[in-house]
């Protein structure tokens, strides 16, 4: 089997809707593979039994024809996973049951939750697992559910001891989605530290020199989000000074690592004109820059640093105390790095690399001596947390804001 030799189970998600012309190849793939596979291969469909509340009734009818499209396609589905506002009584799961051909144990109440992640302790309430587990004959050796870990995060998510408040700068916040991974980073790291993270969602580019003390009033902590492009650089950059001169535990992802070096390059190295030349292909002081290999590739999508790359980190420093470890594998996606040439000039004045990749000595994490916390790493570390294995970066970080006093701005 290869590289999916280690796992018992392998769960595919087809979106959108049934009917929708995107969607027919794949469940095409689906009868194709049911086909081969045999009981080897179960289906769960996801459908809505919606509430009327003018006549106080869950009605099922959405679900039938669902079902019905989908035997018409080849696909008979074995379990049904009803989304629903209300409870689904033991009569309308046998009624379910009996129009769609399946079995009244397989039709899954699955309730409106306050947060997703009460939603697998309530699949285990309805017994989805045994359901899966017996229609796929794993019933022997007997079965263990391991949910008390997951129960004490929700817990914990639940009952806070703490609460900080922590700034999301970044320029798609009208988009919030397109921070989902560090949103849900910090409610992993909250956790881990018994501790509710409240984000503070702030436009980059609503931040300007005079009006910066008022938007990042009383934040414990600052996040610089990635992206690409020039919208909203600056007002990035004058939160990245602001965190440092006021003492602000700062932590900057890929283009907020990149902004950190710009806005230390201009204010404390005095390089006036210092950039990106992604920005400013014309500045004098290209801090981060492309590589003079990546300069030959004509093709954009090779210039490129995408997927896990190693990085070497210096025992003496903050990464070091979250990860205790010397060596880590990361996730990137960008294609301008920091410029080396700058980089002994950056550690005399205080700015270090504390994380470098081994092959081409590029800079993965930079900090700041004489800070309380402050670090920016080339990566993106929100790609790999989890409820069960929140990142040791975020963590770090949320206890790093968690130990500052309220900020006074000045």
């Amino acid at each position: 089997m290869g590289k999916t030799g280690n796992y018992q189970f392998v769960i595919t998600e087809i979106g959108g809707t049934v009917g929708d012309i995107e969607s027919l190849p794949y469940i095409e793939s689906v009868r194709q593979l049911k086909w081969e596979l045999g009981r080897d291969a179960i289906v769960i469909h996801l459908t809505l039994v919606p509430y009327l509340s003018a006549s106080g009734e869950l009605k099922t009818k959405p679900t039938q024809h669902s079902v019905k499209l989908l035997l018409e396609y080849g696909v008979q589905p074995d379990i049904l996973v009803c989304r629903t506002e209300h409870p689904l009584s033991r009569e309308l799961k046998n009624k379910v049951a009996l129009f769609c051909n399946v079995e009244p144990s397989a039709v899954i109440e699955a309730r409106d939750a306050s947060s997703i992640y009460e939603v697998p302790v309530l699949m285990e309430l309805e017994k989805l697992d045994l359901v899966v587990l017996n229609k796929l004959q794993l019933t022997s050796p007997p079965y263990n559910s391991e949910m008390t870990t997951w129960k004490e995060f929700l817990h914990k998510l639940k009952y806070p001891k703490q609460e900080v408040k922590i700034g999301l700068i970044g320029k798609y916040i009208e988009l919030k989605d397109s921070y989902k991974s560090i949103a849900e980073s910090f409610i992993h790291a909250g956790v881990a530290n018994e501790c509710k993270v409240q984000i503070e969602w702030i436009h980059s580019e609503s931040i300007t020199a005079e009006n910066v003390g008022d938007k990042l009033k009383g934040l414990r902590g600052i996040l610089v989000a990635p992206g690409f492009g020039n919208r909203g650089i600056e007002g990035k950059i004058f939160a990245i000074r602001y965190a440092r001169e006021n003492n602000i535990p700062f932590l900057g992802i890929c283009l907020g690592m990149q902004c950190a070096v710009i806005e230390f390059s201009r204010n404390v190295l005095g390089l006036e004109d210092a950039h990106s030349t992604e920005m400013d292909p014309d500045t004098t002081n290209p801090v981060i820059s492309l590589q003079e290999a990546q300069k030959m590739i004509v093709n954009k999508g090779g210039t490129m640093r995408l997927g896990s790359y190693t990085c070497q980190i210096t025992e003496d420093s903050k990464a070091f105390e979250v990860y205790r470890k010397t060596t880590i594998s990361e996730r990137h996606r960008h294609r301008y790095e920091f410029n080396n040439e700058y980089l002994g000039d950056f550690e005399k004045a205080g700015m270090v690399a504390t994380g470098l990749n081994p092959e081409g000595a590029l800079v993965e994490i930079i900090e700041l001596k004489n800070h309380p916390w402050f670090v920016g790493v080339q990566f993106h570390p929100e790609y790999k947390s989890t409820v069960l294995k929140p990142h040791p970066l975020f963590v770090g970080f949320v206890k790093a804001a968690m130990e500052v006093g309220v900020v006074v701005v000045k």
